[in-house]
């Protein structure tokens, strides 16, 4: 489910994250460096992990495919390696409500056109407005057209759809179907400007639940989905029919024949539900629709399935079950291209026992079930399911017949059938994508195998990491799924944390001299809310609740793991010597207060509150108030304790209209200090110290010289080197980072809803560069083609300094054999002249010291055959290429 990522983004509004428009980039000061590093980053694999909402394949290109996420951007496959490829990491800190996605269309006039409307809340968790952005190279960079309403990827009803289609037959042509009383919207101009079409008569009238006054689901879910009939136009020429989705249970399927000029409710369509999906069987002339009672994703109670014959007028319920034998809603709802009549659907709000996917043959008239029942409660399924590259996904359940484990899934609003290939098909859940490719065996009286297909769709929202000096390198709290223990970052855990099964972890700590010793604690709906473990988070058992609790909160282990402090919420600060047995309130420090340990004494533990920071030298039996000041005044704060160093702590946190940034105390608390250089700071954390470094790396996701990042500092936070760029970005990463003790550079990023992500640097452990002469010396070039399409790519450009001098300032110039085109280009400026191609430094990359990397991307047009550059010059100077 998804109430963790509705209390993400309350959080994210509380930081004050959106302060109004990106500030411009600004001159480094002098104790600020906004050096030059390459980093690799890469995704700690879970694979899915969240709600898959919608599937949409190209109709004219084969293996071209797209997923979205509700918070976690849009996806694109990638057919050779039977992955996903993410597209929307390039949203940034201010617009992190862009990475939900409401809708996306693929073009299936030009495939290399691909679109998503963007926006996660309609209400004010969200303040930006939606937008739709396009891609004309397949989603490796996008342009943006902003709306000026809201769009809702996180909001109820997101599971139907597609709320944005492109004309099948005049491809400049795109339509937008809003929520709010937005009404219906059209683009003429291939998705660079929008107006509303306004003599379309209904803006929709359904909401969840009119009285709740936060505006989540009293929001009206507007105009859910359009779809051409693309037998009623011709090549260049806009199609004349078309039918438009609307949240009204009275009111909702309307269709236009004349292009969009006028508007008619169809006649004798089906009352008393909602109209999740519509698609269209040209070749049969059959408009299919799934109904159901409610707008989802999680509720709905009764539904049915329609047959709308757009020759005749006919509508005829082609329900595989009575409408009174319902328990659920039909969503998933897709037709197979390569054998007209054959259509299948899912009764996508079935929690219990289990989903249901149906198959009809003959348009409708009769229908398969993927399980039934042999006699209650045992059942028997046409299906077979393999989750070994996604082994948790059985949550370690052990159910009583009829349910089953791993489930075949909820949360199914989206299904879809390989246009070209009808054996395969691919569904999206609430947890992950599964998919066949054997779907033929339905029909046979074989069974057809489901799998994960979702490797490379990270969807988590990530609470807490921790990343002990010995054991496992990384442990999570994740919303929806608790967390992992990764003891490969590149291989799938194979199960989750249990014992018990929290539905959101929302803190977690280590003891820092006896790292087996770990505590978690989180949000469950009935049992214990903490858990420990022993052997560094491999098994768990259970605490004791103190009186009162109501969610998980945050927690502190001891520094050798001799005692536990706890700020649950529903009940105040309580510690425990022990394993959790019985629990003590702490005193002197306000309930709800934020708490963490000394990393060396035992007995020292911290808190922070309301802009108070608060000191226990007892173990958590009392705390006193610290007398600092000048620290933030609200609740969005993350502190944590430096290892090896008692009563080293340093605090980010505040919001734009007070004080806001890191700071750093050198006696456990009673004072801390400003850093000038930074203007805002949401994370801290610590990792090994760079070569030759007597301090700690540390890593923020932070505001430094005018720029939002992901920044590292070698030394005690007077430089810092921003490590992410542009094209990795992945919204707000606010949550919690981590550098990890082992490995110097590595660092792990909280983001919220793309998973955890870690980097790898290619730094050999230099602080920074220092002024030197224009680039000269020795120099390697790295080349890499990261994605391919039918006439583009996208390449990756690293520059390595192997001489002995810093370079102040770089250019590196190529030349293309092929008759490449370069498009565009990021952390370069880049300019093509005939064949060369010259890529110079941004303002902020041109500092490279000796044995220091420098990285760049773009992206080009291409026909035919692509060969690499095989020759690289740094000003007058060849580079090695690796």
């Amino acid at each position: 489910m998804r109430r963790t990522r509705i209390l993400t983004a309350v959080l994210a509004l509380a930081a004050g994250l959106l302060s109004g428009a990106p500030t411009a980039l600004a001159a480094d000061p002098p104790s600020v460096r906004l050096a030059a590093d390459t980093y690799t980053w890469k995704n700690a694999r879970i694979d899915g992990g969240g709600f898959v909402p919608g599937i949409v394949f190209n109709r004219s290109e084969k293996n071209l495919a797209y997923a979205r996420t509700d918070i976690g951007g849009a996806y694109r496959w990638q057919e050779s390696s039977k992955t996903w490829t993410p597209l929307l990491d390039s949203v940034g800190w201010d617009d992190w409500g862009h990475t939900g996605v409401v809708s996306i269309a693929s073009d299936s006039v030009d495939p290399n056109r691909v679109y998503a409307a963007v926006g996660t809340y309609t209400n004010s968790w969200d303040p930006k407005n939606g937008a739709v952005m396009r891609s004309s190279n397949r989603g490796a960079s996008w342009q943006k057209a902003n709306l000026p309403f809201k769009l809702g990827g996180n909001m109820p009803g997101r599971g139907m759809g597609e709320r944005l289609a492109v004309d099948p037959n005049r491809n400049s042509v795109l339509y937008l179907g809003a929520p709010s009383g937005k009404g219906l919207w059209r683009s003429t101009d291939s998705g660079v400007t929008w107006s509303q079409v306004t003599n379309f008569p209904n803006v929709g009238n359904y909401a969840q639940d009119p009285s709740d006054t936060s505006g989540y689901a009293s929001d009206n879910q507007g105009i859910v989905w359009v779809t051409f009939d693309e037998s009623t136009g011709t090549s260049g020429n806009a199609t004349k029919t078309i039918y438009v989705g609307v949240a009204d249970k009275d009111n909702a399927v309307y269709r236009s024949t004349d292009a969009g000029a006028t508007w008619q409710r169809l006649a004798g369509q089906p009352t008393g539900h909602l109209a999740h999906k519509g698609v269209l069987d040209a070749k049969n002339g059959h408009l299919y629709l799934a109904y159901s009672d409610k707008g989802g994703p999680y509720d709905g109670g009764k539904g049915q399935l329609w047959r709308y014959a757009t020759g005749t007028g006919t509508w005829t319920n082609i329900s595989p079950v009575a409408e009174a034998d319902t328990f659920y809603g039909f969503s998933g709802l897709t037709v197979d291209r390569q054998k007209p009549g054959t259509v299948m659907a899912t009764a996508y709000s079935a929690w219990w026992p289990d989903t249901q996917i149906f198959r009809s043959t003959d348009s409708g008239a009769n229908w398969t079930k993927a399980w039934d029942y042999t006699s209650y409660p045992n059942r028997e399924n046409r299906y077979t399911m393999d989750v070994s590259s996604s082994p948790w996904l059985s949550w370690g359940a052990n159910p009583q017949p009829p349910e089953q484990t791993p489930k075949l899934g909820w949360m199914t609003e989206a299904l879809e059938i390989d246009p070209f290939n009808s054996n395969r098909m691919m569904y999206g859940t609430g947890a992950t994508i599964y998919g066949t490719e054997n779907l033929g065996n339905w029909d046979s009286g074989g069974k057809f195998t489901v799998k994960p297909m979702v490797q490379g769709l990270e969807e988590t929202a990530v609470n807490d990491l921790a990343s002990p000096p010995s054991g496992a390198p990384l442990l999570s709290a994740l919303g929806d799924i608790g967390g992992f223990r990764h003891t490969d970052l590149t291989k799938v855990p194979s199960m989750m944390f249990t014992q018990p099964n929290f539905t959101t972890t929302t803190s977690l700590d280590f003891a820092e001299s006896n790292p087996n010793t770990v505590v978690r604690v989180g949000n469950l709906d009935s049992g214990p809310h903490i858990s420990f473990s022993t052997d560094n988070g491999a098994n768990w058992f259970a605490g004791a609740d103190p009186s009162g609790v109501s969610g998980g909160g945050t927690v502190a282990a001891a520094a050798d793991g001799s005692r536990f402090v706890w700020s649950p919420q529903g009940a105040g600060v309580h510690y425990a010597t022990g394993f959790g047995t019985s629990w003590q309130a702490s005193g002197g420090i306000p309930s709800g207060a934020i708490v963490e340990s000394d990393r060396v004494d035992p007995k020292t533990f911290y808190g922070f509150k309301s802009g108070k920071f608060y000191v226990s030298t007892d173990g958590g039996a009392t705390f006193k108030e610290s007398p600092a000041t000048g620290l933030p005044g609200g609740d969005s704060v993350r502190f944590k304790a430096l290892p090896g160093g008692k009563g080293d702590v340093w605090l980010a946190g505040g919001a734009s209209d007070g004080a806001y940034g890191l700071w750093h105390s050198t006696d456990g608390g009673t004072s801390f200090t400003k850093l000038s250089n930074v203007e805002q700071a949401d994370t801290i954390g610590f990792g090994k110290a760079a070569p030759g470094a007597s301090y700690q790396t540390l890593y923020t996701s932070a505001k430094i010289g005018g720029v939002r990042g992901i920044f590292r500092s070698t030394d005690k936070g007077t430089s810092w080197t921003r490590i992410n760029d542009d094209a990795h970005q992945w919204g707000w990463t606010g949550a919690a980072i981590t550098g990890d003790p082992r490995v110097y550079g590595r660092v792990y990023v909280a983001t919220n809803g793309r998973g955890v992500i870690y980097g790898d640097s290619s730094d050999g452990g230099t602080t920074g560069p220092g002024p030197g002469p224009d680039p000269a010396g020795a120099c390697k070039v790295t080349y890499k083609v990261t994605s391919q399409w039918s006439g583009g790519f996208q390449a990756d450009v690293q520059v390595t300094n192997t001489g002995t001098t810093p370079w102040n300032g770089w250019s590196l110039a190529w030349s293309f054999a092929d008759g490449q085109k370069l498009t565009q280009a990021w952390n370069a400026e880049a300019a093509q002249s005939g064949s060369t191609v010259t890529a110079k430094n941004a303002g902020w990359n041109g500092n490279v010291a000796a044995g220091s990397s420098v990285g760049f991307g773009f992206t080009a047009n291409s026909s035919g055959t692509n060969t690499k550059p095989t020759a690289f010059k740094l000003g007058d100077q060849s580079c090695t290429v690796a």
